[in-house]
C-alpha cells in the first residue's frame, strides 16, 4: 500500500481549512490515517472519492471515548483519531442526507467554539501574564543589553496571539450573530 505524509501547519482557529484539506487529498485519492506532531499528515492511497471531514474538539468527550464515538457511528461517521484535543472524523458524501456535519445546528458549533477558546487560548493568554511578562520586566530593570530585542521578540508574540484570538473572535461573533436572526 503507498503511503505519504505532508507537512502542514493549522492553526487553532483554522479547522475548517484543515477540514477542506483533507478532503481535498480523498478527492485526489490519498484517505488521511492520522496526524503527528510536528504537523505530519499520514494518508494511504486509495480511491479517489468526495468524503467530508470534520474535526470536533471535546475534551471531556474524550474521557468517556467510547461513548462518544459511538454517538458519531451512530450517525454513520467514521472515527479516525484524537490529536491535540480534537477528534477526527469523516463520511463519505454518497451516504449523506443532503448537507450532514457533526454539529446538528449552529448553537452546537458555538459550543465547539468556546470549548476550544478554553482550552486553548485561555491557557497560552495565562502562559503569557504569568511567565513571560514577569520576565520581561525583570529584563528591563537590569541592564542587560538584550532587553530591547526581548522587547521586540514579546510584542511579536503577543501580536501573532492577539490577531489569533481577535480571527477566532470574529467567527465566533459572526456565527452568534446568525443565531440571533
Amino acid at each position: 500500500m503507498k503511503e505519504k505524509k505532508q507537512l502542514r501547519i493549522f492553526t487553532i482557529a483554522e479547522g475548517e481549512k484543515e477540514e477542506q484539506y483533507l478532503q481535498k487529498r480523498h478527492r485526489e485519492g490519498w484517505e488521511f490515517t492520522k496526524v503527528s506532531l510536528p504537523g505530519f499528515y499520514h494518508f494511504e492511497k486509495c480511491t479517489p472519492e468526495n468524503v467530508t471531514y470534520q474535526l470536533d474538539y471535546n475534551e471531556k468527550g474524550l474521557k468517556h471515548k467510547d461513548e462518544y464515538v459511538q454517538m458519531f457511528k451512530d450517525c454513520g461517521w467514521e472515527y479516525i483519531q484524537d490529536f491535540g484535543g480534537y477528534s477526527y472524523f469523516r463520511k463519505p458524501v454518497s451516504q449523506m442526507q443532503g448537507e450532514e456535519e457533526i454539529f446538528c445546528d449552529d448553537e452546537s458549533r458555538l459550543d465547539m467554539m468556546r470549548r476550544v477558546f478554553a482550552g486553548r487560548y485561555l491557557p497560552i493568554l495565562i502562559i503569557l501574564m504569568l511567565l513571560i511578562l514577569p520576565n520581561l520586566f525583570e529584563q528591563f530593570q537590569s541592564s542587560d543589553a538584550d532587553a530591547p530585542v526581548l522587547l521586540v521578540l514579546f510584542l511579536i508574540l503577543l501580536v501573532i496571539y492577539m490577531w489569533a484570538v481577535a480571527s477566532f473572535g470574529y467567527r465566533y461573533w459572526k456565527l452568534k450573530k446568525r443565531l440571533r436572526k
